[in-house]
This record gives C-alpha cells, structure tokens and sequence, in this order.
C-alpha cells in the first residue's frame, strides 16, 4: 500500500498547502485593505511554499496520495485562512443603525467614544433615525450591543471601508 515516506510527503504536502493557501487568503485581504507592504511580504512567502509543495507533488506525480494531500491542503488552506483573518479583524468599517429611537442610540455610542452622524429619515413605520458610525473591525460588536440594548428592534448594515479620508 503506502509505505511511511509517502505518507510522510503527503503529510508535507498537505501542511505546505495549508500554509500557502493562508497566506494567499490574508494576502487578499492585504491588498484589498490597501495595504501593500504586507501583501508583498505576504506574497513573498506564500509563493516560496507553494514552489515547495508543487515540485514535492510532481516528484511523486505517480502516487495518488500527494494529489490528494495538495487538494485537501488547498480546501483546509482555505478555510484556515478565512478563520485566521477573523482574528485579526483588521481595517475599519461603516455601520449604519436605523432606529425609532436613533437619538438614545447616538447618545450611549458617544459615551462609549464613537463618533456618529445622525440623519432624519422616513421610514416604513414612521420617523427613523439613520446613524451612521465608522469603527475598527473589531468594535463593531460593541456598536450592535449598545444598539440592540436601546433598541431591540432596529435594523443594521455593515459595510467595509476600502479608504477614508478626514481633513
């Protein structure tokens, strides 16, 4: 069957991909930040892997084993680097609240520090406010929380920001 140096190279083969493939996933998430420096680097590495982990893949091109530790690698890569982003929760992001009782709202997140916009709008039931709040990635959880404790009901967007400019 599968002597312990293919097992060993599939083994090999399938961490390399994991590896890359993360990078790749956070180097996406680099470029789209703007943030080029990191995405060279990143870029960098991730290429030097996968060089790796394709010709340990071509030098075993006969054993079934490798194809399919570079496939799942590149599915498990994948999902690792989705998870690891989540981590990091870099960038900033508008969110937008919508809320009968906007100006309760915009109060507690000024408390808090964040800076909020308030708009007057019409909505399906009547007078709303809009809010409108840029935050770090990781604070959005305490926007919906001081939303949600005013009003249970309202209705929130979240939207990633690419780039801000302020005077």
């Amino acid at each position: 069957m599968f002597t312990q140096e293919h097992v060993l190279t599939a083994l090999i083969i399938f961490a390399a991909r994991i590896a890359d493939v993360s990078l790749g996933t956070f180097r996406h998430v680099m470029i789209i930040k703007r943030k080029r420096l990191y995405a060279f680097l990143i870029a960098f590495f991730e290429s030097l892997i996968w060089v790796y982990a394709v010709s340990r893949v071509i030098t075993s091109l006969t054993d079934p084993l490798t194809s399919i530790a570079f496939a799942l690698g590149f599915a498990s890569g994948t999902y690792t680097g989705i998870t690891i982003e989540g981590f990091f929760k870099i960038g900033d992001q508008a969110v937008r609240i919508f809320s009968s009782k906007g100006d309760e709202v915009s109060c507690c997140l000024r408390e808090q520090g964040f800076r909020v916009t308030v708009f007057t709008g019409q909505g399906r039931d009547g007078v709303v406010k809009m809010l409108f709040v840029q935050v770090k990635r990781r604070n959005v959880k305490k926007v919906f929380t001081c939303a949600r404790n005013i009003d249970p009901s309202c209705f929130m967007v979240v939207d990633d920001i690419s780039k801000a400019y302020t005077a």
